[in-house]
Order: structure tokens, then sequence, then C-alpha cells
């Protein structure tokens, strides 16, 4: 997987070093040698991970991942700290300025290849859930990542797997008041309490006597409601192939024993931040579609949904060799309305048709708003009889019950006029079933109105 990276050094000579590896690895590199030109390359979105050295002059590595974290256009691109400062005090200090990861100098090739690697891909993630959920939301969207409600709003959630006792009871001293950690103490059931609850980390020792911690974190990333899962491996001082592969496999981060209380919670920290980033999306994205197939007015669904959804049921019902019934309703001189009681007045008799309408079908039954003052019903398992009652039932409640509008001095009177047709198992199709419920619907409005018409078998 390619990417555009840009490296940030005021020397030269380490800029053109960690080019020169990155381009080994095929992927497409830029360089600077200043905070300042660091923000506007950001600023202008033409880069996918950021490797940024600390000690500069003027403006260090410290100030600019503050700023570009501060900023919603660019808080999203993950940065990585390059430096030759190895104290946990001054990782702790770039992972609190915002960055999500720390690498101490000299670098070693593959761990900066496998960490690029592993950010490079929650960047397209993050990227795409951006994309889709700034199509109708792009005002709000932006400034997520860097929200501090972000992790302000509760305490993080995190599941703890390490069959160890004494190491488990340290690690959850150490995170006592920064989340509230759940401990499994055997790998498998781990597994099953990761799927299964609602964690935002699961924190996955090394410590294992007899069984690979590794197979686990790949278990994780294979199950669906965990595959978005951060995970961060607590591991030994001598692991750094098992950290590699682990990182290798998916594994969004590590610490290596003995625990950093700080470290610990400020990796933790970043995980939580930007899994709850990413679930803002996902959860904009599914209010997008919802929007998108939902009439705004009445909460029923739209007619983009009915010509996605009638497809459907109109060849379930062909291939069971069962009924299907549609009608078409329309209410009766609505024009009437809007003009004696404006649209507002109007928009009130819509919602309450609508209301009245879905409290007379069943939950199986598709209701949708057509356009303008018609509705459409669809009744799987429904013969044309039967519909017929049922839109007979509709015309009743709306006739019988006068309407309250704002601004009448009297709830007023409206009726509507309903065309039924029915599913017919040879040569029929959705464009001749909708059609016949549609003249039958012309024919009750030129029979009068305040009438149901069935189309004939």
């Amino acid at each position: 997987m390619t990417a555009r990276i840009l490296v940030v050094d005021d020397i030269p000579a380490n800029a053109k070093l960690l080019q020169a590896r990155l381009l080994a690895e095929y992927f497409e590199v830029s360089t600077v040698s200043n905070g300042s030109d660091a923000i506007s390359a950001c600023e202008n979105g033409n880069v996918d991970v950021v490797l940024l050295d600390v000690m500069m002059p003027g403006m260090d590595g410290f100030e600019v991942c503050r700023r570009l974290k501060a900023e919603p256009a660019t808080a999203h691109i993950p940065v990585v700290m390059v430096t030759a400062l190895d104290q946990a005090a001054d990782r702790v200090r770039g992972l609190d300025a915002g960055a999500d990861d720390f690498l101490t100098k000299p670098v070693n090739d593959l761990q900066l290849v496998t960490r690029v690697r592993s950010l490079v891909r929650l960047k397209v993630l993050t990227d795409e859930l951006r994309l889709r959920a700034s199509s109708t939301h792009r005002i709000g969207v932006e400034g997520l990542l860097s929200h501090s409600g972000l992790l302000q709003n509760s305490l993080p959630r995190v599941l703890l797997i390490d069959e160890q006792t004494s190491s488990a009871a340290h690690i959850c001293a150490l995170l006592d008041g920064a989340a509230e950690v759940d401990l499994a103490l055997d790998p498998q059931s781990g597994l099953f309490q990761a799927a299964e609850g609602s964690y935002e980390c699961v924190l996955v020792s090394t410590g294992f006597a007899a069984f690979d911690p590794l197979r686990l974190c790949s278990q994780l990333r294979s199950l669906e409601r965990t595959r978005s899962l951060p995970i961060v491996l607590l591991a030994g001082t001598k692991e750094d192939e098992r950290i590699l592969r682990g990182l290798e496999l998916g594994i969004n981060d590590y610490v290596v024993r003995p625990l950093d209380p700080q470290e610990l919670i400020a990796r933790l920290r970043t995980q939580v931040r930007r899994k709850r980033y990413n679930d803002e999306l996902r959860q904009s994205v599914s209010q997008t579609i919802e929007m998108a197939v939902t009439d705004g007015l009445t909460g029923l669904h739209n007619r983009r949904y009915l010509d996605g959804h009638l497809p459907k049921l109109f060849e379930r019902a062909i291939a069971r060799r069962r009924p299907l019934s549609v009608m078409i309703t329309d209410l009766d001189r609505f024009k009437q309305v809007n003009d004696t009681y404006g649209h507002d007045g109007g928009d009130e008799v819509l919602r309450e048709f609508a209301r009245r309408m879905r409290k007379s079908v069943r939950g199986i039954d598709l209701a949708c708003r057509f356009g303008g003052e018609e509705f459409v019903i669809v009744m799987p398992d429904t013969d044309g009889a039967l519909a017929e009652v049922v839109a007979e039932r509709i015309r009743k409640e709306v006739a019988q019950t006068p309407f309250a509008v704002s601004g009448a001095a009297k709830p007023i009177p409206v009726t509507v006029s309903v065309g039924v047709s029915s599913l017919r198992q040879e040569g029929d199709s959705v464009a001749g079933l909708m059609k016949r419920a549609d003249l039958a619907l012309y024919d009750a409005k030129t029979a009068g109105r305040n009438r149901v018409v069935a189309s004939a078998a």
C-alpha cells in the first residue's frame, strides 16, 4: 500500500536518509526543513503521514504537532515524532501534543516501515469515512478529532487480557482513574468478551505461558465486531521481533515493560481519541444514509427508498408465489389547504396524515411519501381484497376525523382518494404494478374523490 509521506527535518542528511528508506518501499516522499513549511504542506491536503523531527530551530516538533492537531483540516493526519530523545517523559510530551507515534533515532528500518504502514491503513479508513460523511455533513465533521470532548465525556472502557494476576493487578492500578478496565485472564474468553462488550481498546499482554499473543491479535482483527477495535500490545524488553510482527498483523500500538504510567495512559488516550473520531464518522455516515432515504417532513421513507426496495419485494413475491399489493393515496384538493392556511398548515396536514396512515398498516408494510401529497404503501403477503379493506380503513380514518391546523378556528375536513393494485404472477412488472395503482387512483379522483378504487385483476 503506497502513500504520501512528509519528512520534516532541518538536517538535510537526516531527511535524505529517511527519504531513501521510504522510497525503497515505494512510498511517495517529500521533505521540508521547518515547521511552517510542514504545516503548509499538510494544509494542501497531499500528506498521508508526517515524520516530524523534534529538535528544530524556531518552531520545534512539539509545537508543529500541536498546531496540526488543533486545525480541523489537518487533525486527522497521523504524526510520528522522530527524535534522538529516548526518555519516557519525551514520548509522553509528544503524545500529549497529539502525536500518533514516536520513533527514536537511529530509526530501525523495519520498525519505521511497519509503523508507517500501520498508520497508512488507519488513514485510509479515516479518509473513506470522512469522504462519505462530508458529502452531506461537511460542517462539523472536520473538527471531531481535535475536539476535547472526545475524551472528556466519559472514561474509556478497556479490556485487559493478561493471564498473570500480579501483572494484571499492576496495570489496573496504573490505569485507575484514567479508564474503566475489565480483566480477562484467559485469552479465548478474552476474545469473546472483546466481541460482546462495548470496549474502546484492548490491551494484550505477551506474557502467556502456553498461548501465542499474536494469535489472539490476529483473531481480534479477523472478527467483524472487533476488526476496528484498537489493540495495544504490552511487551517485554526483548520482544522486538514479536512487536514488529504484531504491527504487520494490525495492532495499533505497543508499550514496553517496565510500563511507564504516563506513557501507557497517553498512548491509550491516543487510540481512544481516534476510535471515537472514527465512530463519530461512522455514525455520521449512517445518519447521512438514513437522511437520504427518509422524508424529512413526515418521517416516512421517501421515493428513493421505494425505488430501491420495491423491486426486491416484487422479486421475492414472484419467487415465493406470494401476493403483493400496492396502494397510492392522494389528499383531495390539497392545494386549497395550502392556499387557505399556508404551507405550514399544509405541512401539518401531511404530518398528521402520515401518522394516521402508519397507524393503519403493519410493521412489515412499506409506507412512503411518493411526492407532494401522494403516498404509497406496499403490502407484502396481501392480496387485492385485503388491500382494499386496508385502503378503505385509511380513507374512513381520514374522512371521519377533521385535522387540526394552526390558524384554523376549528379542525378542517380532509379526504383522500386511493388506488389499489395487486401482483399478477404471470408477466407482471414493478412498473406495471405501479401503473395500475396510479390509474386506479385517477379513476377514484375522476369519480368524485374520497373513495377507493382497485384495478381490474
